[in-house]
């Protein structure tokens, strides 16, 4: 069942999304080399407690999942993209990491994620990030009033060939509100024209993810994170979206944040 949201509901909602989108830009700043993946799991766990906030990512008990996930981030590294364990790793330079949360203030839920590379740069890694962003700005164009959900999909997918990587459809965006996962599920390619009509008061969360060199994935012994099937390198980008009116409305927008394509928003402060 989709529930639709009132225009007060997706202001609080929006409430929530104003807290992930600036606990994400001060994540972004912390990540940098020599920092351990722990000490931004935990750096979360405080700011979340300090804010009232609920993490949903804790004791969440998918059928994919190995038990339930006792963090409240998702740190994926290098050719890891989704779901990655937060552990006891020290970044490096040159490192490629995806950041994801999702977090409920007085029962509403937002849902976010951004990838930086922390230290020294590869241009390739910041194309591929840069991939995922210009993706993820499309299919928010394409998400207006009286469009279809394969019109979303189709401009993520138009803009990953663009790029020229291939997309997996296992994982994708998916409606959201009062939980983190609700209908519908939004792919990261599609057919335009196809599927449910948008309407007013949907909102859903949109995030591409890309490997550099495969649209295949595998996933590791711990049973959460995933890879790319073929080692290389990986990026996710994501954001919550309600559909107004007026247009689609982002409600977690990131502090400064700019996803224009060329501006290398991929790269961590303390590195540029």
């Amino acid at each position: 069942m989709i529930e639709l949201k009132s225009a007060e509901e997706i202001d609080r909602m929006a409430a929530t999304g104003q807290f992930v989108g600036e606990l994400l830009a001060e994540l972004r700043e912390v990540a940098a080399v020599g920092v351990n993946l722990m000490d931004l799991e935990h750096h979360a766990r405080r700011r979340i407690r300090e804010r009232g906030a609920e993490s949903c990512y804790w004791d969440y008990s998918p059928s994919f999942g190995r038990g339930p996930f006792r963090n409240v981030l998702c740190l994926s590294v290098n050719d890891a993209v989704l779901h990655g364990l937060p552990h006891p790793y020290v970044l490096r330079d040159g490192d490629l990491l995806s950041i994801d949360m999702a977090l409920g203030i007085d029962g509403w839920v937002a849902d976010s994620a951004l990838s930086v590379v922390v230290g020294t740069p590869a241009p390739d890694d910041l194309k591929l990030i840069e991939a995922t962003e210009v993706a993820l700005e499309a299919g928010i164009d394409a998400a207006r009033v009286g469009s279809q959900l394969g019109d979303v999909s189709a401009a993520i997918g138009e803009v990953a060939r663009r790029y020229g990587y291939q997309v997996n459809n296992e994982f994708g965006g998916h409606g959201i509100g009062r939980t983190m996962h609700e209908a519908p599920h939004v792919p990261n390619s599609g057919r335009p024209g196809r599927g449910m009509r948008l309407r007013p008061g949907l909102t859903i969360a949109i995030e591409p993810w890309l490997c550099r060199g495969t649209d295949k994935i595998r996933f590791d012994g711990d049973g959460w994170t995933i890879r790319s099937a073929d080692g290389s390198r990986a990026a996710h980008s994501e954001h919550t979206v309600a559909i107004t009116e007026a247009g689609p409305r982002v409600l977690t927008r990131r502090p400064g944040h700019d996803t224009r394509p060329g501006n290398r928003s991929g790269q961590s402060a303390a590195s540029a």
